[in-house]
């Protein structure tokens, strides 16, 4: 009787472990269940508000007169939400909570999402888009990788991933 009581807590207690691993997988997602290596993007604006949170941090810019593939239209201001790596990859590669300050103008180079939709927030009106951000350029000329490794995003050396070094204006960004 024992016996059979502590095989139904094993099992009982396998299958809770394999449902909670499948939540925490579902959960944090990689690059290509949610943004779209072929929608590439390329947005300047300027910062409003940076969510340092795990497991990804979001940066926040206002993207004047361009539609949500980010093509010139007038009259138009988007909100665009980058998904960043954690905070602890911002960090190492230069970037702090106080570098991304509000209204600083920044270049980010990023993927689109894969629904490609701008949704319009019922209250504020406002447009939001989500991109993946591959790198942030500083209006000093400092660029600094934003993204995660090892996601499925596409590489291209900025991470260096393929060898080169952390960027060299690491030190530089803007404090």
């Amino acid at each position: 009787m024992n016996k059979t009581r502590l095989v139904v807590a094993g099992v009982a207690l396998a299958a809770l472990t394999t449902l909670g691993a499948g939540t925490a997988a579902y959960a944090h997602h990689a690059f290509a269940a949610e943004f779209d290596a072929d929608a590439p993007v390329l947005l300047k604006g300027k910062v409003v508000t940076v969510e340092w949170v795990n497991p990804h941090t979001w940066i926040h810019i206002n993207v004047p007169d361009t539609d949500g593939k980010g093509k010139e239209k007038k009259g138009t201001i988007f909100n665009w939400a980058i998904e960043g790596g954690t905070p602890n990859t911002l960090l190492r590669t230069g970037i702090t909570r106080n570098s991304l300050k509000i209204n600083t103008e920044v270049v980010v180079r990023g993927y689109q999402s894969k629904d490609a939709l701008c949704d319009t927030h019922p209250k504020t009106k406002k447009k939001t888009c989500k991109a993946n951000g591959r790198d942030v350029t500083f209006p000093n000329g400092c660029k600094l990788f934003v993204g995660s490794s090892g996601t499925g995003a596409p590489r291209d050396g900025s991470d260096g991933s393929e060898g080169g070094k952390a960027d060299a204006c690491a030190t530089a960004a803007p404090t």
